[in-house]
């Protein structure tokens, strides 16, 4: 399921990238530089261009699949949860600590 949203979250993104830098700015054209058309600039903007809607469907849908990515990465638990930790091997020591019982601790010197 992860790996479905964030492919569809890929292939959205690189739509709603396109979509964008296909569409015209508000005044992109040059005679609304000098005043020749002035309706352009400061007219309604009438209905949206099917590229417009079309941006607007990709922004919602990159929204929603943001958030869904974003809530099931929280809520995912790590991988190393899973692994039991190896029971670790204790060597036995070098030197004893304490002598057997009912042996001298030590030989007296003089």
């Amino acid at each position: 399921m992860r790996y479905v949203l964030v492919s569809l979250h890929v292939i959205v993104s690189s739509i709603l990238i396109t979509m964008v830098l296909l569409q015209k700015g508000k005044g992109a054209d040059i005679g609304a530089a000098f005043g020749g058309a002035s309706n352009t600039v400061f007219g309604p903007r009438g209905a949206q261009s099917f590229l417009a809607k079309l941006t607007t469907s990709a922004a919602i849908i990159f929204m929603i699949t943001s958030f869904t990515l974003a809530i099931t990465s929280a809520r995912k638990s790590s991988i190393m949860e899973s692994v039991k930790p190896e029971p670790t091997q204790q060597s036995a020591p070098a030197v004893p600590l304490a002598p057997p019982s009912g042996a001298p601790a030590a030989p007296a010197q003089k």
